[in-house]
């Protein structure tokens, strides 16, 4: 398991700003707000703003470098028109809220100091998260898998992942002793399947490879009506293989590698056709691509997880592009900062999931 960057306490909560007093921020004096002013994260209570007043600060604080959270208990004042914060938290009198808003069954308070906690472990990633995300909106999935890989190549250079990275001690390659991608036709559907469970399906190199040719036959292949993508094992996928964390010859070097040789596009022109069958873990790298899939199925005791900014970096395997056409910025924003996993019926709640079977077949 991953050892992220130490965790602050999350009992301590930031000044919550009410609309007026935020807005008063943002016009006088913008240069207060960020982290180079130490304060990454600007909290704001909605409840008693109409919908107007709640997007005219939204919009005064759509550009400040830090984290935007947006906090009501009656979130349903603004069901005709949603203000656009990083984040949307809404309390347990409305629970469970929906989408955009992540619902708090635990109370405002708890939820806003596990964001919170999240941004004081890594006010440049989270800030950076949040500023993917703002560009991402209305993208196109090219664009916004290019703007993430841009960021995440800036911030392994940076000195939260550069701290996390000395942190590691060595861990050992395990040599496959097959292929890690597993393809098969199957009559008119090709099934393709992760082969690494002895190390939960993590994605290493020669995964990244066997996925970008499985993902380009399918698209060339047009007699093939279905793809289906799976994990061998007790999981679907832990995400990127640590080991080989920091082996790249430079960030910039890592990041034309994900221009070519990037299984989020070549997804991209099969999605349609594709169907991921996720059972057990999901996390990192295994969540985003099976976000970009035209369907997800979710065994009942799947779980899904963005631990990215424990390590100082935000998804890099497309997961800033994937998962809010899925389910919004908004709750990928609360993913990734917080790292809080999710069951199968909250993904489903939240459609990130489309179906919940007993077993991983169709």
């Amino acid at each position: 398991m991953v050892e992220p960057l130490p965790r602050p306490s999350s009992e301590v909560l930031p000044e919550v700003l009410s609309v007026a007093e935020a807005f008063e921020l943002a016009a006088t004096d913008p240069e207060a707000i960020g982290v180079l002013a130490d304060r990454p994260l600007v909290a704001v209570d909605l409840d008693g703003a109409s919908p107007a007043e709640a997007d005219l600060v939204a919009r005064s604080l759509a550009e400040v470098p830090a984290v935007v959270v947006g906090l009501a208990q009656r979130p349903q004042a603004f069901a005709m028109t949603t203000p656009r914060f990083d984040v949307l938290l809404a309390g347990p009198a409305d629970s469970p809220a929906r989408p955009p808003w992540r619902a708090c069954p635990e109370g405002l308070d708890a939820a806003l100091a596990a964001v919170a906690a999240g941004v004081t472990r890594a006010p440049l990633t989270a800030t950076t998260l949040v500023q993917v995300l703002r560009r991402g909106r209305g993208a196109s999935l090219d664009a916004a898998l290019t703007i993430e890989s841009l960021a995440y190549a800036m911030l392994q250079a940076g000195p939260e992942h550069r701290t996390w990275l000395a942190a590691q001690r060595e861990r050992p390659r395990k040599e496959p002793g097959r292929d890690p991608v597993g393809v098969e036709r199957q009559g008119d559907t090709l099934v393709v399947t992760l082969r690494r469970p002895e190390v939960r399906n993590a994605v290493d190199v020669g995964t990244r490879d066997g996925l970008v040719s499985a993902f380009d036959l399918a698209t060339r292949d047009g007699s093939l009506q279905r793809i289906e993508l799976r994990g061998e094992g007790p999981d679907f996928c832990s995400g990127g293989d640590l080991s080989e964390f920091g082996t790249l010859p430079d960030p910039a070097t890592g990041h034309l590698v994900r221009s070519t040789r990037s299984p989020a596009r070549a997804l991209a022109r099969c999605a349609d056709r594709t169907t991921a069958y996720v059972h057990g873990a999901s996390v990192g790298a295994g969540l985003e691509l099976a976000a970009l899939t035209g369907r997800v199925v979710a065994t009942p005791d799947a779980t899904f997880l963005l631990p990215e900014l424990g390590l100082g970096l935000i998804p890099g395997a497309g997961g800033t592009a994937t998962l809010p056409r899925r389910i919004g910025p908004e709750l990928t924003a609360w993913l990734a900062l917080t790292a809080t996993p999710i069951d199968a019926a909250t993904a489903l709640r939240w459609h990130l999931v489309d179906a919940i079977t007993e077993t991983d077949t169709p």
